[in-house]
């Protein structure tokens, strides 16, 4: 039987990875230069540098951050761009090209050219966009840049990234661009095209865009990912005795709904010295990423139902609060999230999988999961687990081997590296 440790002490999460691509797509696309602080160190947002740098970008690395000169709007065509494993870098960009002079092939790598774009490539065609996909509408996908116009009726959409696409490929539009959100989703994109000198509106759910915009280059600061920090912070609530706090957190409300619902599952959550980038009350500083330190503490935990917009906002911590759902009194049903199965690997199949070898009961569904907590004393047993080469897989199954019968081996652990390649130094350096 091994002991089950504790999790003690602070750390800071890489710089987040959805603020990282926006911050290098805009600061490309701006005219001058932009410099970009806290820049996400993970596999996928290399890929965003790689093909931003054959689109014209120039990126120096400075004592201070990244230093990028844009192109003023003017992208080097003609060429093929490996996203690799990244599909915010792909899906982005189908809206960045979609009204830009010249052709351009997307490409990736196996689990990317599995992903369905139609989602995205469908209302970028009624706004007059050329883009050819492969079969089942997935990569890789050929773009040859038209005029576009704004729709004749606003897209309605259910994904942050497919209305970032949509916005994106506004800045090249004679007139306004309009969205609305089907459901709330991450408003990263907004924030950051206004801190870039674009005209954006937000109405309810309806976001307008007034284009064409040249965008004008300015500094920008990456707060710590909150996905990231999910890991850790969930793990102090599923192991007894202890307390970790993450600093420098984004705690942008449409990123935060995990830790709603950790705190309504029982975990002690506590979020403090919460201030914009700049030092500034939140309240004085509506477009720029608050941030804040979030402590956890291990507690009873209950099961609990997430559905809808919870679940829609909350997508990428779901595998993590599967496992926290393991160790809950009660049964904890997920649904509405069948976006799990489209992302870098079916999610939702794989959680399932790999908690039922970890002892769990667990109920696959078409758009989530029913999850029979063990209870507070409940120890995942000793197991070889694959995490199909998906990061937040593979480190959802590394926290819950701290709360296991004997050894957990993870198959593809080194897919942490796409969005946090120091999580083992970090869980490590927490341990007790």
């Amino acid at each position: 039987m091994h002991e089950t440790p504790r999790l003690l002490g602070r750390f800071r999460p890489p710089g987040d990875k959805s603020i990282s691509h926006r911050s290098l797509i805009l600061a490309s696309l701006a005219s001058g230069t932009s410099l970009i602080r806290g820049l996400n160190p993970g596999a996928d947002v290399q890929s965003s540098i790689r093909v931003l740098t054959q689109l014209g970008a120039r990126f120096d690395v400075t004592p201070d951050g990244l230093r990028v000169t844009g192109t003023a709007g003017h992208l080097a065509g003609g060429v093929e761009l490996d996203c690799g494993n990244s599909g915010t870098t792909m899906r982005l960009l189908l809206g960045v090209l979609a009204g830009r002079p010249g052709f351009v092939r997307l490409t990736g790598d196996a689990s990317l050219s599995r992903r369905p774009m139609g989602r995205v490539a469908e209302p970028l065609r009624r706004m007059g966009a050329t883009i050819e996909l492969a079969a089942d509408d997935r990569p890789p996908i050929a773009i040859t840049g038209s005029r576009l116009t704004p729709s004749a009726m606003p897209e309605t959409v259910r994904s942050a990234q497919v209305k970032s696409a949509l916005l994106l490929a506004g800045l090249t539009v004679d007139g306004i661009t309009t969205v609305i959100e089907g459901v709330a989703s991450r408003d990263h994109t907004e924030r950051i095209l206004t801190q870039f000198g674009a005209a954006v509106q937000r109405v309810g759910r309806t976001v307008s865009l007034t284009g064409p915009v040249v965008l004008s280059g300015t500094t920008i600061d990456v707060p710590g990912d909150p996905s990231a920090a999910a890991f850790p912070l969930v793990g102090a609530a599923i192991l007894p005795g202890s307390r970790v706090t993450a600093e420098a957190v984004s705690v942008n409300p449409t990123r935060r709904q995990w830790l709603d619902i950790l705190g309504r599952m029982g975990a002690r959550v506590t979020i403090s010295n919460a201030v914009g980038p700049n030092g500034a009350g939140l309240e004085q500083e509506a477009n720029v990423e608050p941030v804040a330190e979030v402590t956890v503490e291990a507690g009873a935990l209950l099961g609990v139902t997430i559905g809808d917009t919870e679940a829609a906002l909350a997508m990428d911590e779901l595998p993590i609060l599967a496992v926290a759902a393991c160790c809950a009194t009660g049964v904890t049903r997920i649904r509405d999230a069948g976006e799990l199965r489209v992302k870098e690997s079916d999610r939702i199949n794989g959680m399932a999988t790999g908690l039922t070898a970890l002892g769990v009961r667990v109920e696959e569904l078409p758009d989530g999961l029913v999850i029979h907590g063990g209870g507070p004393k409940f120890r995942f047993r000793a197991a070889r687990v694959d995490s199909l080469g998906d990061h937040r897989l593979a480190m959802a199954f590394r926290i819950a081997g701290f709360k296991a019968d004997g050894p957990v081996v993870i198959d593809g652990m080194n897919s942490a590296g796409v969005s946090d390649p120091a999580f083992e130094e970090t869980v490590a350096g927490l341990l007790a």
